[in-house]
């Protein structure tokens, strides 16, 4: 079988409406040492008839259906097990690459970097509006030797919730544990931050990706994910001191009432979040108290409560493949 340099992998499900935009940006930068590889978790929808359409038409094109839908971090697991590629781009199904993305990064792979991120600027839902020009604000690359670990969490972390940015030796992944990170919805950040990396990184500062916001197929979600996986998962990297991990993340973020109201303004927290998350957590009573009573009580308050004390709102911008979230 014919190897590659890069192996761009998408894991997808029920993506019909976006990801024939997404292969139309990839295709024309495509050469013959570049391999697009797309994993779908058994897809209900037109999903792979339109996938199917453009692996016709190039043989280093590959789409590869599973029996059953695995989740985020399975179906992203299985890409980079069947892609060819000396690294692996895990890039996602309703998202774009600019012009000369993959120049660059082909050109990062040459210089001898390990690990590759790429910056983003993100656009609302039909790309016509930018939200954020640069999703990290650096303006130049940065370069981490295999001895500044905890500078690149500290500085990439956050951004890093966004699986599309991220470019990484296949041997590296294969080697690291991933099975503890299945059902944490980011399984490419346990990879990165679980132990050091014995490779330079290289951030990418220039914004060759554009991440449609959103369009999460895990919306419904948005309380487990931020204010209990993302935190749990970050916390649990014990080569982290707390001083660092603090500097990224809360360790239980919903213990904040400015954050639950937020959430609570935005839909994202009402009682049944309460029941299911918080009621067995160990809390004054009178915290339980308030914490009901922000999921009982109408939204509006809170949006006036917001507008009032100028809280700022926060997006939240979770996609198919994990994107974080934008403070405005």
């Amino acid at each position: 079988m014919k190897s590659f340099s890069l192996s761009i992998c998408i894991a997808t499900y029920n993506r019909a409406g976006y990801i024939g935009e997404t292969l139309d940006s990839i295709l024309p930068q495509l050469d013959e040492d570049i391999e697009l590889l797309v994993v779908d978790g058994a897809s209900t929808d037109n999903t792979e008839n339109i996938v199917r359409a453009y692996a016709e038409k190039k043989s280093n094109i590959r789409y590869i259906r599973l029996s059953k839908k695995g989740g985020v971090d399975q179906d992203y697991d299985k890409s980079v097990e069947f892609a060819r590629g000396e690294f692996c781009w895990l890039f996602t199904d309703d998202d774009l690459l600019k012009p000369g993305a993959i120049s660059a990064v082909v050109e990062a792979i040459k210089t001898g970097y390990g690990f590759i991120v790429l910056n983003a600027e993100v656009r609302n839902n039909d790309l016509s509006v930018i939200l954020q020009s640069r999703r990290v604000s650096l303006q130049s690359n940065k370069i981490y030797i295999n001895s500044e670990m905890e500078n690149l969490f500290i500085d990439t972390v956050n951004y890093l919730s966004y699986i599309g940015a991220v470019i990484i030796r296949r041997n590296i992944w294969m080697s690291r544990d991933r099975l503890s990170y299945f059902g944490t919805e980011f399984i490419h950040v346990g990879v990165i931050f679980q132990k050091p990396l014995l490779e330079t990184a290289l951030f990418i500062a220039e914004p060759y990706i554009t991440i449609r916001h959103g369009i999460a197929q895990w919306e419904p979600r948005r309380f487990e994910i931020w204010m209990v996986k993302w935190p749990t998962l970050l916390w649990s990297f014990k080569n982290f001191s707390t001083e660092t991990l603090l500097r990224v993340s809360l360790k239980e973020p919903w213990r904040k009432f400015r954050m639950l109201m937020i959430l609570r303004s935005s839909g994202n927290y009402n009682i049944q979040e309460y029941r299911q998350y918080l009621s067995a957590k160990k809390a004054a009573v009178l915290w339980k108290f308030c914490a009901i009573l922000i999921a009982l009580l109408p939204r509006k308050i809170f949006d006036a409560v917001r507008y009032i004390f100028s809280l700022r709102k926060i997006i939240y911008t979770p996609i198919h493949s994990n994107e974080g979230f934008i403070e405005q």
